[in-house]
């Protein structure tokens, strides 16, 4: 059974549309990651999914319940954590705990057991007198999501909930929802952090309220035709700006000291970079070939549809 399942899903704003015929099944038990850059549609798909917003047009489907028939019915089921989660500042992490207990209508004889088990779960238990202005922004993340989760959800939307969270704060958080994927909740995430998608079970790309690619993340790298040279040098930035004008801007990459420039033949791209680089004085550490990363496939992704879109704009 699919966990959630949309058809033709559309949603306009006068003559915008934010999500564009969007058709997807996800499994039960399954975490899908939904990646695409700002104003791509992510947060509009999530409150359509949500109940929190309606279509336009089309149809979805949260645990068997249509989002807009059943709207109800998809709020008992569904845990949702937007990218400004709305903690109280002024209320300490149990007070912020009971308030959601008692929006979702915990029943009282229920409600310690799933505190102290949530508390457990998030490592906030050390911190439950501590008033929600005063953690962290790691630990905000890990309490917004325990008052998610205060009434047991079937399915859990996640609207880039490691934004802006310190490298060792998102390594908790993952850990989290993995132990959330043992106890077969579903989870569905943006997210704009492509190392966090790796670790989805399968992502989706959108790109204008459109999805470009939807699959494992081994499968979506096999999209990119050709491949990827990868150039360290001590000055990465000249020596991406000097291939940026070799080659077509979009094709060359910065992560740190790496440059990544994808080719359709890395082979014959490794002496011409070669040939760039040492007339531009640029002194080269390391160059090689390597495996494509979700970033550079969807680099590459967006960047054809944006040719597409200019070609067709122009006829």
């Amino acid at each position: 059974m699919y966990a959630i399942k949309t058809e033709s899903l559309t949603r306009r704003f006068g003559p915008l549309a934010a999500v564009d015929g969007l058709t997807v099944e996800i499994a039960e038990g399954e975490i899908f990651g939904l990646v695409g850059p700002d104003g791509a549609g992510k947060t509009t798909t999530i409150r359509l999914l949500a109940s929190i917003m309606e279509p336009s047009s089309g149809d979805a489907w949260v645990d068997g319940r249509h989002v807009v028939r059943d709207a109800d019915a998809v709020k008992d089921v569904i845990g949702y954590m937007s990218q400004r989660f709305g903690l109280y500042a002024d209320l300490t992490v149990m007070e912020n705990l009971d308030f959601y207990a008692d929006i979702y209508g915990v029943p009282r004889r229920d409600r310690a057991p799933r505190v102290e088990r949530l508390l457990a779960f998030s490592n906030l238990a050390p911190f439950r007198k501590r008033l929600a202005g005063n953690l962290s922004g790691g630990m905000k993340q890990k309490l917004g999501l325990a008052c998610a989760l205060i009434h047991t959800p079937k399915v859990l939307f996640l609207d880039e909930p490691t934004n802006g969270v310190d490298p060792v704060s998102r390594r908790d958080f993952w850990r989290i929802l993995y132990q959330l994927l043992r106890e077969k909740v579903t989870i569905f995430l943006s997210t704009a952090y492509l190392d966090e998608a790796e670790r989805c079970t399968r992502v989706g790309l959108l790109h204008r309220g459109r999805l470009l690619a939807l699959g494992a993340p081994d499968e979506v790298k096999k999209l990119m035709p050709g491949g990827i040279v990868e150039v360290v040098s001590p000055t990465p930035r000249s020596a991406a700006a000097a291939l940026r004008a070799a080659f077509r801007p979009d094709a060359v990459s910065l992560f740190g000291a790496r440059i990544h420039v994808a080719s359709p033949d890395p082979a014959h791209a490794v002496p011409i970079i070669e040939k760039v680089l040492q007339a531009s004085a640029v002194e080269i550490a390391a160059i090689r070939r390597v495996e494509p990363a979700l970033e550079d496939v969807f680099v590459s992704v967006l960047s054809g549809a944006q040719l597409d879109t200019a070609n067709g704009q122009s006829r």
